[in-house]
């Protein structure tokens, strides 16, 4: 049997990178998916790559009615959410003295309050059919310390952490399982922007801090988006029932706690 036979899930910036591998190895599994995403056309084309068992719905998190919206769509196609992955996610960087209230605002909407918005209503649906849910959320190890560069985005990812383990406690008496995956540096198209940022900061060239980071993991290369769907299937399965408000390193070495 599979290990996610008669699930559904809804999963947040799915329509490329680590929330497409979340959605293709769900469906492995045995899960229904939901692939939302502010991209439509994208997400629907993914949905059309994985097959039958994937629907494209379209939804921004920064927009309640959009949140909102995609819900219920899922719910209507799907029958019922019992896993909600929250993927969708920026970048940004910049020193100290640089960061603007607006690229602050935006991060920071989409990367927290977009997942605490996205979580509170696939919650309520939840409890509200007696479901007993699974809900992942995705931090970083940026989340775990400082970078002189990414103030920002640490902080929206540590904010990510405090989040899982505060909703976790506080959804666990409905028996709704909150958990958290924290990557490392993960190899992908989004790495196209991270290192361009770093090329414009420190001086480097375009690939090079690529190259640096990758060759910093103790495991001795950059994960990838396949690296972390084994976690988001354990978190989501029946053997993660006793785990509640934890967030896991899934960084080939990079962070111990």
């Amino acid at each position: 049997m599979r290990r996610l036979d008669g699930k559904t899930a809804l999963i947040t910036g799915a329509a490329r990178g680590i929330g497409r591998a979340f959605a293709e190895r769900y469906v492995h599994e045995g899960a229904r998916v939901a692939i939302a995403d502010i991209d439509i056309v994208r997400a629907r084309q993914t949905a059309a790559d994985i097959g039958d068992a994937a629907i494209a719905v379209e939804m921004d998190v920064t927009d309640q009615a959009s949140i909102d919206a995609g819900v219920a769509a899922t719910v209507e196609q799907l029958g019922q959410i019992d896993i909600l992955i929250n993927n969708a996610a920026i970048f940004t960087a910049a020193p100290i003295t640089e960061i603007t209230r607006a690229d602050f605002d935006r991060t920071f909407d989409i990367n927290v309050a977009g997942t605490l918005f996205t979580l509170q209503a696939v919650a309520k649906h939840m409890i509200d059919a007696g479901i007993k849910g699974r809900i992942i959320n995705m931090a970083s190890q940026a989340g775990r310390r400082g970078e002189p560069l990414v103030a920002v985005y640490c902080a929206t990812k540590a904010a990510i952490i405090s989040l899982t383990q505060s909703a976790g406690l506080n959804l666990i008496e409905h028996g709704i399982n909150v958990n958290a995956i924290s990557p490392g540096v993960v190899d992908g198209e989004h790495w196209d922007g991270v290192d361009a940022f770093f090329a414009k900061y420190e001086n480097k060239a375009p690939g090079q801090k690529k190259k640096e980071v990758g060759a910093s993991v103790p495991y001795g290369r950059m994960g990838t988006a396949d690296d972390l769907t084994g976690m988001a299937v354990f978190l989501a399965s029946d053997d993660a029932d006793y785990v509640v408000a934890q967030t896991y390193n899934v960084d080939g070495g990079q962070w111990m706690s």
